[in-house]
């Protein structure tokens, strides 16, 4: 469950004389972006800390165990119980973003944020006090570039969460997908299935290689791509198929792999939306001949930017390798058989993986409870469809997506777009099909994608949204149908 502001407030509360890696770990707790200094004694007020004082610390050459109170920092701003709203507005400005309340003893009783969680984001980065601590080592050894022991470490830590054999980190999700084709030979004149709902990376990178992308409509059940319509999209020229779990729901993978041993097709599986998801109760991925993912900062896990190719294929994982560094031959220094790419993952970004990979099933346990407390608040509101989970599937909700059905809910999609935006609450619209893009313009139809885009809407689904965010939510969504509110409070 979600902290009330007196269990954060108890949260963030430390000893003056903590240290700072207490202090980082107050900060953690509560999700506030302070920690409050309290006399053990009195537990009068002396001070606070942000996250940015303690970084700027850190960066400046202060141990993880050296005292907070040697942490330059500003003069905090405080306010007394009983001051008006109004006067304690005018304590706030751009680097103060907090202000104790206390009481006549000194002591916090509560405590006034420029709240930067008012408006409520489609999705957020989740980092913490492990990020901060691998990154700062980075900066502090020097380590910065794409040498380092981060890399590496980032990826035997993916490999093993996804079963693979091979894990290669490159510098972001398309150049992952991109990189994952070149391997398996894919080139001009070669044509390749994907899925049209999804977004554009997944046929760019496609184009990349100078094949051609040919689009399959989706399955209405599982919103991924259809098998059913694979089969007819097969010609000589095609050499792979692209599975696209989308929004974190896995493609149906045994037609498509049946398929494709059937035809002598490789098959690529997109997880950039699925770190975690799993396909009768194994991690997609490194089902098929080679998977990529994406670490951007919307993703379920996050470098900034960066991605990952995975596969079993040991040609495969070389061949990745050699490409990503330059064609660089690993034998000899400077020697280029082939032309290759600067596609490379920075140790900087592989420490904050390595700290996302460390606490990634506390990450998809948050997704799963967000996901939970729509599906239950949402069920019964007539003209609102909830994401697919088929029976053989374990969906990451990486964006948790509902369909509006306009006559029955009572107002159109992006209609109720526009009544959320002014409750500050954001959302985002399904993609637009490929074959709808102007690069990707095709004279086909492909209704059932078309339909999901046009009535699909993702609400927030950041992993620090507390109960009462997802609830607030809700009932802003019930409202714009006219039904009731819920009829119990979510659990």
């Amino acid at each position: 469950m979600a902290l009330s502001m007196r269990e954060r407030i108890g949260a963030v509360t430390i000893s003056a004389g903590a240290t700072i890696r207490e202090a980082l770990r107050a900060i953690d707790r509560g999700a506030l972006g302070v920690a409050l200094l309290v006399d053990a004694e009195s537990q009068a007020f002396t001070g606070l800390v942000t996250d940015g004082d303690l970084r700027r610390a850190l960066l400046a050459g202060k141990g993880i165990e050296a005292p907070v109170a040697e942490v330059e920092r500003p003069e905090p701003k405080v306010a007394r119980v009983g001051m008006s709203a109004e006067e304690v507005a005018s304590l706030f400005s751009e680097p103060v973003r907090a202000v104790p309340l206390l009481d006549d003893e000194g002591r916090v009783a509560d405590l006034a944020l420029f709240d930067r969680r008012v408006r409520l984001p489609v999705t957020a980065p989740s980092l913490g006090e492990k990020e901060l601590l691998y990154v700062s080592e980075c900066v502090l050894t020097g380590w910065v570039s794409s040498a380092g022991p981060f890399v590496e470490r980032f990826e035997d830590l993916f490999a093993e969460f996804c079963g693979s054999e091979h894990a290669i980190a490159v510098s972001n999700g398309t150049a992952a997908l991109h990189l994952a084709l070149l391997a398996l030979g894919i080139g001009r004149g070669d044509e390749v299935i994907v899925p049209t709902l999804t977004f554009i990376a997944t046929a760019n990178a496609v184009a990349y290689t100078g094949a051609r992308p040919v689009f399959v409509d989706s399955d209405p059940e599982t919103w991924t791509i259809d098998p059913a319509g694979i089969e007819a999209a097969v010609t000589p020229r095609t050499k792979a198929i692209v599975a696209v779990h989308v929004y974190g729901h896995p493609a149906d993978l045994e037609p498509v792999l049946e398929l494709a041993a059937r035809r002598g097709l490789a098959v690529v599986e997109d997880g950039a939306e699925a770190h975690g998801a799993r396909y009768r109760d194994r991690p997609v991925g490194a089902l098929g001949d080679v998977g990529s993912f994406s670490f951007y900062g919307n993703k379920i896990v996050t470098t900034g930017e960066g991605g990952m190719v995975v596969t079993n294929r040991g040609d495969v994982a070389e061949r990745v390798r050699l490409l990503r560094a330059h064609g660089m031959s690993p034998q000899r220094r400077y020697w280029h058989p082939v032309l290759g790419f600067n596609y490379r993952l920075t140790n900087l970004q592989a420490a904050i993986g390595v700290a996302q990979m460390e606490r990634v099933e506390e990450i998809l346990a948050s997704k799963r409870r967000i996901a939970l407390l729509y599906a239950d608040g949402l069920r019964d509101v007539p003209g609102i469809t909830l994401p697919p989970e088929a029976k053989w599937a374990s969906s990451v909700h990486w964006l948790y997506t509902v369909l509006v059905d306009e006559r029955a809910f009572g107002l159109g999609r992006d209609e109720l777009i526009a009544a959320l935006e002014a409750e500050d609450v954001e959302t985002r619209p399904l993609f637009i099909p490929l074959h709808l893009q102007p690069i990707y313009d095709k004279a086909q139809r492909f209704p059932v994608a078309e339909r999901l885009a046009a009535s699909g809407l993702s609400l927030p689904s950041a992993v620090g949204l507390g109960d009462d965010e997802v609830l607030r939510v809700v009932e802003l969504v019930r409202a714009a149908s006219g039904a009731p509110a819920a009829a119990a409070p979510l659990p």
